[in-house]
């Protein structure tokens, strides 16, 4: 939210740099981007559409954060590839929460002793290896931008990310803190399960944003 509020405010500069060269001047006064930011629970896209007005009554083009623009550099725009990773992430995540116990179980050989492990969360939340198809994948959705994205999804891709973000550093600290649990002072097995649930519960919010982030590029789950 705050880099699409600092682009706009340098729309909204250059706008009135613009507008000082036009003669004619709007009869009917406009906000400023400071004024429509601060108007009570604006959503994103009502501060874009607004923000896009103000620019037409001064005879200015508008551009608008993550709606693709024609100079845009291919080498900005995400590969195929990196595309790919979203989905194959995603389709991980599922697999993960239909096995959630069986994937976070390990057992001795021969028979041995069990113990649940968080381990396997954080494999596939992309946390362990660069070779994880949700490896730094926040540098993924950061190539949207240049991407001509429908204007009536914005505010979604925006939520979903911001979802992800928060649902992948809660995730990697329950199942961090579940992997010492029973040895931490007053833990014991329960407190493994305790945070490993939690861990869960963290992945689940993460795959209904990736969920909502695919539909937003038109990215079809397998």
């Amino acid at each position: 939210m705050m880099a699409a509020l600092r682009t706009l405010c340098s729309l909204s500069l250059l706008m009135l740099s613009a507008s000082a060269f036009n003669s004619v001047r709007p009869s009917t006064p406009t906000k400023t981007l400071t004024e429509l930011s601060a108007e009570p629970q604006i959503s994103r896209r009502e501060l874009f559409s607004k923000v896009a007005a103000a620019g037409l009554a001064v005879g200015g083009s508008v551009f608008l954060p993550f709606v693709g623009s024609a100079s845009a550099a291919a080498s900005n725009l995400p590969t195929a590839e990196e595309l790919e990773r979203i989905k194959v992430g995603h389709e991980q995540i599922v697999y993960l929460l239909n096995n959630f116990e069986k994937e976070t179980t390990v057992c001795r050989e021969n028979g041995g002793e069990c113990k649940r492990n968080a381990e396997p969360v954080r494999k596939y939340m992309g946390l362990r290896s660069t070779t994880d198809p949700l490896f730094q994948i926040e540098k993924v959705f950061a190539k949207v931008k240049n991407m001509d994205l429908d204007p009536d999804k914005l505010e979604g891709f925006f939520d979903a990310t911001e979802d992800w973000n928060s649902a992948m550093n809660m995730s990697n600290s329950m199942a961090f803190i579940s992997q010492f649990g029973e040895y931490n002072p007053g833990g014991g097995v329960d407190e493994v399960l305790k945070y490993l649930e939690e861990s869960r519960k963290q992945v689940t919010i993460a795959e209904k944003a990736l969920r909502t982030i695919m539909d937003c590029l038109d990215i079809s789950p397998s």
